[in-house]
């Protein structure tokens, strides 16, 4: 998994290189195109460098669906000029970033054939807020394993992946609490299944976390604790051999049944439910 991380980030590499080139030469297809290694994209840059001298060529034939209504925009943005320099770069780029996306296909087949054994594990961290590709729930648990008992506690593991800020304070002067570089894989990979939680309204026990963290410390250190939090869930997950229930975090918000709270108190705990309080004679 961390050679497909690389493959991956070999791909982007080269995914720039291209746009680079392109801006380079005036040819402006990412202005108009939302992925210039898209379909319409490489049909049309193939035409170009066929022959890099002569971009009046018609355009209708290369591009497909919605694309043909920006035919306009598109004889536009091609009108440019490149130098049979950058014409031999594209070329390379291109078929590099083919030839990644070959090997990459190879491991990934080797990955899955690798995981087969772990079906049962995988079908349980897919119900995770964030991880719905097979590949990212295959990428913790071979970074963090399936035998949770490694572990003594979710403390523990979300210290191990580096999820745990220190709180470090002697003579009343407070030191750095920033996250240790632990966890260099594990932990950029469940932010990123954090960052896709926190824009969809699916888990709002998770997005309201997240708004309220924001609001005090800032994007960055809400979505380390959300990163933490999915990790908390995944443990205790794997352990109990559960799928995951986003009913326990409601519950855990509620105050217990014989218990007394103001309406203020009251108005607090809707909120963090993500009921939008209004006055009743609004």
């Amino acid at each position: 998994m961390r050679y497909r991380f690389k493959l991956t980030c070999f791909k982007s590499s080269e995914k720039n290189r291209l746009q680079n080139c392109l801006t380079v030469s005036n040819i402006q297809l990412g202005n108009v195109v939302s992925d210039t290694f898209g379909k319409s994209a490489q049909a049309i840059l193939d035409k170009i460098l066929e022959n890099p001298s002569d971009t009046s060529f018609d355009l209708e034939p290369l591009v497909f669906k919605s694309l043909k209504k920006k035919l306009p925009e598109l004889c536009d943005a091609i009108d440019g000029f490149i130098t049979p320099q950058q014409a031999g770069k594209l070329k390379v780029i291109k078929g590099h970033y083919k030839d990644l996306e070959s090997r990459k296909s190879e491991l990934e087949e080797l990955i899955l054939a690798l995981a087969a054994p772990y079906q049962q594990e995988l079908a349980i961290l897919q119900t995770a807020p964030g991880i719905s590709s097979v590949f990212t729930a295959i990428g913790i648990i071979s970074e963090i394993g399936t035998n949770m008992e490694a572990f003594p506690s979710a403390k523990h593991l979300c210290s191990w992946a580096g999820l745990t800020p220190t709180n470090n304070e002697s003579a009343g002067k407070k030191k750095s609490v920033r996250v240790s570089k632990a966890g260099c894989y594990i932990k950029p990979l469940l932010v990123q299944c954090a960052n896709a939680v926190v824009t969809s309204k699916k888990h709002p026990e998770i997005r309201n976390r997240y708004l309220r963290l924001k609001k005090r410390c800032g994007h960055k250190k809400a979505i380390i604790a959300i990163a933490r939090m999915l990790l908390t869930a995944l443990y205790h997950m794997l352990k109990n051999g559960e799928n995951y229930n986003a009913e326990l975090y409601k519950k855990s918000d509620l105050p217990s049944v014989d218990r007394e709270i103001t309406v203020e108190q009251a108005i607090i705990i809707a909120r963090n439910q993500g009921y939008k309080i209004k006055s009743a004679t609004a």
